[in-house]
Formats: structure tokens, sequence, C-alpha cells
């Protein structure tokens, strides 16, 4: 089912799935339950999305926040402007992480959440080190902010574009010795095993559905747009929801949505309704723009040029390589994830991926989105573009943007 979400401004309205709009309720939900914790009682912990244990902090009862997700969302909102620039005033840099400069900026505002209720300060922040610098800085920061329990779990570079046994067996030993012990001591809850195997048989049934919808763009005509329309889809297996009952809902209801378009061979849905003609079929690497998604978007699909599949939407997991959450070997499974993640691999494995995508979903070309304050995620892109270009004899293009 569609529907019309109603505005106030000039805009076109935008056309909103029924999916969409059961996550819309899935993240005002979420917020609810955070900015009501001096109500509840209920515990927070402070994570990112690469490497973010979700499955793990559910089964002691606590709440999850996501720095990064806070400043996509006042980026959207168009609210990241002037929180930035009350960061760079009181001595952030120019080109420090856009990310880190609105989540700063919006703690000096009173750290208020999108329903308008002031935001808990966390009781745990636990950072899995997944290939992104920034993230320990910003942790750091947090740290000295708010003066609470801090836990860095360590992942190892896959620089060989392996995951080996002692990788592996480094990261379950954190996991048993370190994280779980300070999930316990924050939550007063026991580990139970047998609670975070059940939130990870959920995991890999809302995984399987996500993979599905994310490969039906190898179709000509795609019935997804795998950039602009996959940042949402992978919005709740990314972030706070996943291993829940709400994940599994959205991802079927989600995957009857896209089965629909299919049969009735329709192109993606876009904020001004169904894309027209498919003309040009993309490949990109890089985050979009929050601040001007909508107007980004638009470029593409004024254009008839459909994105058939991204990195972006593998940063939380790159789960279309076949890795699934395994309730059978639980901290193994929570390990393999973290050193999996797209922004864990080395430059030859990213562009492996690239040519991979490019053949596989039959794309004319490659499209790269460097983003100007992510020096941890752009570095290489050119050399990636030109091998790119190299192996498939497609042509690339290079363009700069921010991320809010």
């Amino acid at each position: 089912m569609t529907v019309r979400a109603q505005t106030s401004t000039a805009k076109p309205e935008a056309i909103k799935d029924a999916s969409m709009l059961k996550q819309k309720e899935m993240i005002a939900g979420n917020y609810q339950a955070l900015t009501a914790t001096a109500q509840t009682g209920k515990k927070v912990v402070s994570t990112f999305v690469p490497g973010n244990l979700n499955e793990l902090i559910r089964s002691f009862g606590l709440l999850n926040n996501l720095p990064e997700i806070n400043a996509i969302n006042n980026g959207m909102r168009k609210k990241s402007g002037g929180m930035i620039m009350e960061a760079e005033r009181s001595g952030y840099s120019e080109d420090v992480c856009t990310y880190v400069k609105s989540d700063i900026g919006m703690m000096a505002r009173g750290n208020i959440a999108p329903n308008g209720k002031p935001m808990p300060a966390p009781d745990l922040l636990l950072l899995s080190y997944t290939g992104c610098f920034t993230f320990m800085k910003w942790f750091e920061l947090l740290r000295h902010e708010y003066g609470c329990e801090t836990v860095m779990l360590q992942v190892p570079y896959t620089g060989d574009g392996v995951i080996t046994d002692n990788m592996r067996n480094f990261v379950v030993k954190q996991l048993k010795e370190v994280v779980i012990p300070a999930l316990e001591k924050v939550s007063g809850v026991k580990f139970d095993i047998d609670l975070l195997r059940e939130n990870l048989a959920r995991s890999a049934k809302a995984e399987d559905d996500l993979v599905w919808v994310l490969e039906s763009a190898k179709n000509i005509r795609s019935p997804i747009d795998a950039y602009f329309g996959g940042v949402y889809y992978i919005g709740p297996i990314f972030t706070a929801f996943r291993g829940t009952q709400d994940a599994i809902d959205y991802y079927t209801l989600l995957r009857g949505e896209i089965e629909q378009r299919l049969a009735q061979g329709l192109g993606p849905i876009t904020p001004e309704g169904d894309m027209g003609e498919e003309k040009f079929r993309i490949v990109v690497e890089g985050p979009p723009n929050w601040t001007s998604f909508r107007e980004f978007w638009k470029m593409f699909y004024d254009e008839g040029a459909v994105v058939v599949a991204s990195t972006y939407t593998k940063v939380g997991g790159v789960y279309d390589l076949g890795f699934r959450h395994n309730p059978d070997r639980p901290l193994e499974s929570l390990a393999e994830y973290c050193l999996g993640c797209y922004t864990n691999r080395n430059l030859p494995c990213r562009v492996d991926m690239l040519e991979k995508y490019i053949d596989e979903y039959q794309a004319d070309g490659l499209l790269i989105n460097s983003i100007k304050s992510c020096n941890s995620f752009s570095a290489g892109q050119l050399m990636m573009m030109k091998e790119i270009e190299k192996r498939t004899g497609k042509p690339g293009g290079f363009i700069e943007t921010d991320l809010v």
C-alpha cells in the first residue's frame, strides 16, 4: 500500500510505502524509549553503526543510541548546519567529520532528540573499532563530556583480505573478558547466551529478506534504487532494531512490496512517485549527502538513472556476500560480523566488490561520491575508480560532497 504524506511546504507531497511508515514508527518508538529513561530507569549504550552489537546489547535489556544516526536525522531535518557552526565556533576545524561536529553542536544546544525531548546521558560508551579512526576520537570526546564507563572492542583490520582464526579468537576473547562484563555491570543483568541466540536467529531472518530486496536490483528494470532507497532499507538492520521482531516484520513487509513492484513491472518509488523510464544503471561508492538528500536523489531520477548497487549500504554489514548472524556460533558470529564490515576491508576487497556489482547488476558505470570530511572512507577512492574503469571498461565519475 502506498500513501501520500501531507506536507506544509511547496514541494510535491512525498510518496510513502507502508514499510516506510512502519520504519518511521520504529524510529519514533526508539527515540521515545531513549528520552523516557528518567521515568523507566532503562540504561543506555551509545555505539556506532559499523560493528554494532545490537543483539548483545538487547540481551541485557539495554537501549541502543547511535550518535551518527542522530547526526543523519538532524541533517535530513535541515538542523545540522547550525550545530556544525556551533562546534566550529568552539574550536573544531572545518575538515573534522561533520557527523562529529553535528553531534557536538547538538549537545551544546541541549541534546534534543527529534521528538523534542532531551537525550539521556549514556551509561556505557561501546566502541567496536572497525576501521574509522574518527570514531575513536569521537568517543574520547563523549567520554570527556559524560565521564561514563567506556569500552573499546578492538577489531583487527583485514589487511590481507581474509578473516583468520587468530583475528576471530582475539575478538571473541574481548567479548568474553571485556564487553560482556561491562554490559553486566551497567545493566545489573547476568549474561544469558540463550537470549543472545534468540536475537541472532531473528537477525538472520531479517538479513535474508534484506539481501533478497537488494538483489532484486539485478532485474531489468530494477524495482528499487539501491542507494537512495537503499539507505532506508538498511535502517532497521544497521541500527537499534537488528535482532528484534520489529525488524523481521519490517523486512517481511518491504519484501512483499518489492515482490509486488516486480510483478507489476514497476521501477523504484521516489519521493515524487514511481520512477519513469530506466535509462542508466549505476553503482555508487560513498555515503550520500543527507542535508540535501531529496534534491540529490532528484538529480538522478529526473535523468532516468537508477542506482542498482552501492557500497554504503554495506557499511553496517556485508550480508550479500553470504554472512549471516548465527545462533549456533553466537560470539564467533558477532566477531565475524565486526571483522567483515565494509569499513574494515582493504582497498583491493572494496575494488573487487565494486567490480562484482558492475558485472552482476549490469551497470553502465560507477559514481564515487567522495565525502570531504571523511578521510577514513574517502582515502584511495580515485585509485578505486581508475582500477574499475580498467577492469570493466565502464566509465567512472567522481564528485565531492559532505555528510551533513
